[in-house]
């Protein structure tokens, strides 16, 4: 037996990350033979038609025209307080929640999760989330000492499975009194799939019997897709519906800047807490600070400050927008040649409304992504499907793209002529 020290809840603790690895995979067969040559739809990144990195102009000019001291100064641990409101801004634009709302600087939003799970579960507790989500989420609960538990998200017509999200809502109320849930939307990684206004409604007539039943309910919103999930006030039209909402209610948005303002390794975001009772949001606003002066002290401030200059600026906001929605037209452009082609040759996809990236269901993901790694395609193989990243494969290698994987599928045996909620494969 190998020795170790690590504590009890470290002993074996080892990251086993598919994404980067299938992504360094990618990077090196394209220094061998050219990235020309290589389709590498991996990581979550916007890439440009070249197949390099974006970084939009507008935000590069503003970043690279701060003040020294802008560059090395510490920030205040809850976040630079004109980058707060401006977030509330930027996430909420025009359907603000009534409501007591507090804010906190976090390390992307994925620093916002994890605060949501560790100041609002106990050891032990579950936490909730679609059965089609981002893969750190478990791993944040795992680290945390909880267990992230699934529901269907598609019913068998791949609309919101409302049946099998209450009755996991139901189950989690007989065990713990914090019930906890995460919902990845608009933009779902890994689906691209968006929760429609009138599902909102039923999910949250829903969760308010079980805050009068004595339970408390905070919903986690995690919106890191959401400047490329449609129409810009369209989307963001469901947060009005978490104002006003029982005291027993807490509403926590994470919020990143990392896609939107394409500063990905800046790992800077927000999370920004509702709730009708002061008491509960100045809560809020405690304890998550507390957290982050606990984990990394304080965020990286030349990303605030740079968004902060570009919000106070008009004429350079406006600029910045168009630069950004440029990439938005050209991410769904890349995704509609992919559903097209697909619903022609017969290659089954989950419903795809905006984000980053698009899913083929199978169980057979791991053994159908090596496979197309021998025609050089990398994309990554998932529990239950395989995510294809829109943001990063130019047009011209999206075309042909979903025929290939249809070949690839029929050639092994693994083509799915139909998905339903239960997983029935016909061949």
């Amino acid at each position: 037996m190998a020795t170790s020290l690590a504590a009890k809840h470290a002993k074996g603790k080892k990251l086993k990350d598919v994404i980067f690895v299938t992504s360094g995979q990618a990077q090196a067969d394209a220094k061998a033979i050219g990235k020309e040559n290589v389709l590498n739809g991996t990581v979550g990144s916007i890439l440009n038609e070249d197949g390099n990195l974006v970084f939009l102009k507008t935000v590069k000019e503003a970043y690279l025209n701060l003040p020294d001291a802008d560059y090395v100064g510490y920030a205040p641990i809850e976040g630079i307080p004109e980058f707060l409101e401006a977030v509330q801004n930027l996430c909420f634009g025009n359907y603000k929640p009534e409501g007591y709302i507090r804010d906190i600087a976090t390390a992307g939003g994925t620093g916002g999760v994890h605060h949501l799970i560790y100041n609002y579960t106990d050891i032990g507790d579950e936490v909730l989330t679609a059965d089609w989500y981002w893969g750190s989420y478990k791993v944040m609960c795992n680290d945390c000492g909880r267990t992230l538990v699934t529901y269907s998200l598609f019913d068998d017509e791949n609309k919101f499975n409302h049946v099998d999200f209450q009755a996991k809502v139901n189950t989690l109320c007989e065990k713990q009194d914090n019930i906890v849930m995460i919902f990845n939307t608009p933009g779902n990684n890994p689906t691209g799939y968006s929760i429609p206004e009138a599902d909102w409604d039923q999910i949250l007539d829903f969760l308010k019997t079980k805050a009068s039943s004595g339970k408390n309910i905070i919903i986690g919103v995690d919106v890191a897709y959401i400047d490329y999930s449609g129409d810009k006030e369209a989307v963001r039209k469901f947060f009005k519906k978490f104002g006003n909402l029982p005291k027993e209610m807490l509403t926590v948005v994470c919020y990143s800047i990392s896609k939107g303002f394409t500063m990905y390794g800046q790992r800077v975001g927000a999370m920004i807490g509702v709730s009708a009772d002061k008491d509960v949001a100045d809560e809020f606003y405690e304890i998550n600070k507390m957290t982050s002066r606990a984990t990394w002290s304080n965020i990286c401030r030349p990303a605030m400050k740079t968004v902060v200059n570009l919000v106070a600026n008009e004429e350079k906001y406006k600029a910045y927008e168009a630069e950004r929605d440029q990439y938005d037209v050209l991410i769904h452009e890349r995704a509609n040649i992919f559903k097209e082609e697909a619903e022609e040759c017969g290659l089954p996809m989950l419903p795809y409304h905006g984000g980053f990236f698009i899913t083929i269901p199978t169980d057979s993901a791991t053994e159908i992504c090596e496979e197309l790694k021998k025609d050089h395609i990398y994309v990554i193989a998932l529990a239950n499907g395989i995510r294809v990243a829109a943001c990063g494969i130019p047009k011209r290698q999206m075309k042909g793209l979903a025929g290939k994987m249809f070949e690839v599928m029929k050639r092994l045996g693994k083509l799915w002529f139909g998905f339903t909620r239960i997983g029935i494969l016909i061949y």
